[in-house]
């Protein structure tokens, strides 16, 4: 499982990789890409920023913000070694990068990536997905005796996402090998 810290840089060196940004526009942008399920605070971007900005994978600027406000603002971007670093994290295809806490992020920067390195990702991720769902169907009807509704639901419900995720996988990667785009239909669509 890849540690938070890595995907906060990961995800950060792909923002910075499109263009620099100050840190409340890296916030709002890393919230949009990591969902509700997993807000990033300040507390956990300043002390990556930090980290990175000693690695020497990112540099920081102060620029003056314009007529609205007199205080300076600090702009992040890529030094080549970040840039060379984004690169090399996004060529692993590896368990950590299809694994939840990373998928996420590396598929939202996946047009940086080599075709073969995408497959190699999204087969992982499916497999990974089908070996999640025997474990769960098998353990299913041995415990649906033992719940009450409600925990039933709630585990047939978990079933159905991880179904509907392994369908959407299977036709990304259907697209990938004929060299088309996937289908426009969102992964929670009945096809």
């Amino acid at each position: 499982m890849a540690r938070r810290g890595d995907t906060i840089e990961l995800a950060v060196l792909g923002l910075l990789h499109e263009s620099p940004m100050h840190g409340y526009e890296l916030r709002k942008r890393l919230n949009l890409m990591l969902g509700w399920r997993s807000l990033l605070s300040y507390g956990s971007l300043y002390p990556a920023l930090k980290k990175m900005l000693r690695a020497g994978w990112i540099e920081e600027h102060t620029v003056l913000s314009g007529a609205t406000s007199r205080r300076p603002r600090i702009v992040y971007e890529p030094t080549d070694a970040g840039r060379a670093e984004f690169v090399r994290l996004m060529s692993e295809a590896g368990p950590s990068a299809w694994e939840d806490d990373n998928f996420d992020i590396r598929f939202a920067f996946f047009s940086s990536t080599d075709m073969e390195i995408r497959l190699r990702v999204l087969e992982g991720r499916r497999m990974r997905l089908q070996e999640r769902l025997e474990r769960v169907q098998g353990q299913l009807s041995l415990t649906q005796k033992e719940m009450d509704r409600y925990a039933a639901e709630l585990q047939r419900h978990g079933v159905e996402q991880v179904e509907r995720e392994v369908h959407w996988l299977s036709e990304l990667i259907q697209a990938e090998r004929a060299g088309t785009t996937a289908p426009q239909q969102p992964p929670g669509a009945k096809a």
